[in-house]
């Protein structure tokens, strides 16, 4: 008895013929590499922006409700889990952002598309990610900060 599985890897040749298609590798079969997990990170990051934009709307919906619905939610996001999906929100953010532009001139100039190129370019991404993120982080502990002094 044939195994089930192998009918699924049967296609036509342009003659109409039959033939055996390759399985496609599974993730276990690479070595992860910075652009791999990149992009794997992008469209989780895509759903993330998805679920932080509800969030925002419903920040910007309680600030239009008035001052009490207000505070209820900046009490949440005052929290401490509050502000790690914060964090995790605006890093998405800026992966999304970054990786966008990286796109953005693959498709404009077709440059910057061989192999070791796209994980130089990774590491920078990653580079630049965690900056943002960290350097928009600094800024708004240091406006809390301040305001704590005062």
């Amino acid at each position: 008895m044939l195994d089930i599985r192998e009918t699924f890897y049967v296609g036509h040749t342009s003659d109409g013929s039959l033939k055996k298609r390759p399985m496609s590798p599974h993730l276990q079969v690479y070595k992860p590499i910075p652009s791999m997990s990149l992009s794997i990170l992008n469209r989780i990051t895509g759903a993330a922006l998805s679920f932080g934009s509800a969030i925002m709307v419903a920040w910007l919906a309680s600030a239009a409700k008035g001052p009490k619905s207000f505070k209820k939610v900046q009490k949440v996001t005052g929290s401490f889990p509050g502000q790690l999906v914060l964090f995790g929100f605006s890093a998405s953010f800026f992966l999304h952002f970054i990786r966008g532009i990286r796109h953005l001139v693959w498709d404009s100039t077709a440059k910057r598309l061989e192999k070791e190129e796209i994980n130089q370019d990774s590491k920078i991404d990653i580079v630049s990610i965690s900056a943002l993120t960290l350097g928009l982080w600094t800024i708004i502990i240091g406006k809390k900060l301040g305001k704590k002094k005062k």
